[in-house]
């Protein structure tokens, strides 16, 4: 009798043990093998399921020419999707090389069918920089046909310097239209055509937040755009890739194509040195549907990877993930990066 006691007070605790893991399960950060930088992720209305899609990092002068997707039902266990795009082969005929910061959007069809809309960044062969290209699926891990030419091919009027890339996609929940933001050095954005693969003439604005500095938001690149409680948000990156000092800051607007306000206090996301977390930006953010339960998604610098010489210039960056919460205001909290991650996220699945 004594026996059975005690063989099942082991099980009892051993049970306890296994649901206090359990319940303590977290993603880790970083949530994606090797190195990829400037995610983009999804929620997938058709499949529920999380996608992320990013440059593939770690080759010599940010050479990467294909993207991969990762998927996961909870926002902690990643799949390997495969390459989606290839940068490398006919199936961009237009670009090779410098398979860059890509966005996507999902849009039910009139037929209740779905179909995913991805815009990238590549080098254009025939006119020798970067441009930006669309390829459309129906399916969120393809196989994804591209446009046969550049969506974006050069700066808007104005604008003398900086590179035509870091797409952002973004449709607006009160009017259903869809805007793209890009720019390296600026900011623009334009609105889409019904097409999702074409600009409607006459939109495009510079929408460049002016002022800051290297310490707080002066504007490099990165731009992301949502919608939350009658603002219109925009991150963007500050600083060079290659900095530990890399980071998110952020403003707030009337409308999808500006003016930006910045904040008061607009940085979201930086470094951590105490914790040996480096260049923590290029992000995208997801709001888990139904809720008001955000998340924001980066890089950052492996921190064996950091500059000086020999180990390059930022393209050992890797994706991680962690909580983003607003101020009773509206405000964006900052961010406290992690190594930690974020626990599971459930989300029943229904029809957008």
């Amino acid at each position: 009798m004594k026996k059975t006691i005690v063989i099942l007070a082991a099980l009892l605790i051993t049970a306890g043990l296994q649901a206090k893991e359990k319940k303590q399960r977290t993603s880790g950060n970083p949530i994606l093998p090797e190195f990829h930088a400037d995610p983009e992720v999804l929620y997938s209305h058709q499949t529920g399921r999380f996608y992320i899609y990013s440059t593939t990092d770690g080759a010599p002068g940010w050479g990467g020419y294909y993207f991969t997707v990762f998927s996961s039902k909870d926002l902690t266990n990643w799949r390997h999707e495969g390459i989606m795009l290839d940068l490398g082969t006919s199936q961009v005929a237009w670009a090779t090389g410098n398979a860059w910061a890509p966005c996507i959007e999902e849009k039910r069809q009139p037929d209740g069918s779905y179909k995913y809309y991805f815009y990238f960044s590549g080098h254009d062969k025939a006119r020798d920089r970067k441009s930006i290209g669309v390829a459309v699926s129906d399916s969120p891990t393809g196989p994804f046909v591209d446009l046969g030419r550049p969506l974006v091919d050069e700066r808007p009027e104005g604008v003398r310097g900086g590179q035509q890339i870091d797409v952002d996609v973004f449709t607006d929940p009160q009017t259903g239209k869809s805007y793209l933001y890009w720019g390296n050095g600026y900011m623009a954005g334009a609105e889409l055509a019904d097409d999702m693969v074409s600009l409607v003439p006459g939109t495009t604005r510079v929408l460049t937040p002016r002022g800051g500095s290297l310490r707080d938001y002066q504007f490099r690149e990165g731009a992301y755009v949502f919608y939350r409680g009658g603002k219109y948000y925009f991150l963007w990156s500050v600083d060079d890739t290659g900095s530990p000092n890399y980071h998110v800051a952020y403003g707030t607007s009337d409308s999808p194509l500006g003016p930006i306000t910045v904040a008061d206090d607009p940085i979201v996301l930086i470094q951590d040195p105490d914790k040996e977390i480096y260049g923590p930006a290029h992000n995208s953010v997801l709001q888990v549907p139904g809720r008001d339960e955000w998340y924001i998604v980066y890089h950052r610098i492996n921190k064996d990877y950091l500059l000086p010489e020999p180990h390059g210039p930022g393209f050992h960056r890797q994706v991680c993930i962690d909580r983003m919460e607003f101020n009773a205001d509206g405000t964006i909290r900052r961010v406290r990066p992690t190594h930690e991650g974020v626990r599971p996220v459930k989300v029943k699945k229904s029809k957008k």
